[in-house]
């Protein structure tokens, strides 16, 4: 257990120590886990940069925005599958587990997207991964773990299929919906390829593509060099915390729904 704290620990205090650490120091080698000659450079001239707020406010509102959305349309789609009556339901199953064998393809995405004028929005970055099919069984599998006596109880009180998921079921599948949360937000806040094809104004670039673009402009140019040597690699370990932080500051206030999510719901598979 130890050997695994230390093996997951010391990639991040490594990081961080190498981006506070004195730039000559960290291309040398000499930093090897503490910080050495202490120094923000990277940090101030990374942070003063318009642009970075720019896109981290994109990332942050694109993640916020798929997360929220892939919950409330992935629960909707869930629900009458789990149910015990659904005409077809073993068709709408295969069909559905079906595509998680073959997919549209990059080239029919991009057009469907390209036609539907959603390029350069935020609905490029959220609409084509807004449902995942694993998501969709994990939640499903969850759905169909909780008592029929509290559908039938709250039909017979008057509720409607669409009460009896927003007043019964999501309320008490908070475990699954967290985790599927966490998966959907991290994957939205690194995503980088979607981006990539999407996006080509720089106001809409989320903060993986603006990283990109100041670590290549590191390497060619003299922009992150000072009279005593470049500084590229200090700021490429700021960057790596600065995109980072806000997961690692989150993931604690949500680990304990983690591992009961993602065990009760992938149970049946």
């Amino acid at each position: 257990m130890l050997l695994l704290v230390a093996v997951t620990v010391y990639p991040v205090l490594y990081v961080f120590s190498a981006s506070v650490s004195n730039p000559a120091l960290v291309q040398s080698g000499a930093v090897k886990l503490f910080p050495q000659e202490w120094t923000w450079i990277a940090y101030e001239r990374i942070l003063s940069r318009s642009d970075l707020w720019i896109s981290y406010w994109n990332t942050i509102r694109y993640t916020i925005v798929q997360t929220i959305l892939t919950l409330l349309v992935t629960s909707m789609l869930a629900y009458p599958l789990a149910r015990r009556v659904l005409p077809g339901k073993r068709f709408l199953l295969l069909m559905i587990a079906f595509t998680m064998l073959f997919s549209g393809g990059l080239i029919p995405t991009f057009l469907i997207v390209q036609k539907l004028g959603m390029l350069n929005t935020i609905w490029a970055m959220v609409i084509p991964t807004l449902v995942s099919t694993w998501y969709l069984f994990i939640m499903r599998t969850f759905f169909e773990a909780l008592p029929p006596e509290l559908e039938d109880a709250a039909t017979i009180d008057g509720c409607g299929p669409l009460g009896v998921l927003f007043r019964i079921v999501m309320p008490l599948s908070i475990p699954v919906l967290v985790t599927i949360g966490l998966f959907t937000a991290v994957g939205q806040w690194n995503s980088f390829f979607d981006a990539m094809l999407y996006l080509s104004e720089r106001d809409m670039y989320p903060l993986q593509i603006l990283l990109r673009t100041i670590i290549i402009i590191g390497n060619s140019s003299d922009a992150y060099a000072e009279e005593d040597g470049t500084f590229v690699e200090t700021v490429k370990y700021s960057l790596i915390v600065i995109s980072t932080l806000p997961i690692l500051c989150v993931y604690p206030f949500i680990q304990k729904y983690f591992v009961q999510g993602a065990m009760i719901g992938g149970i049946k598979g």
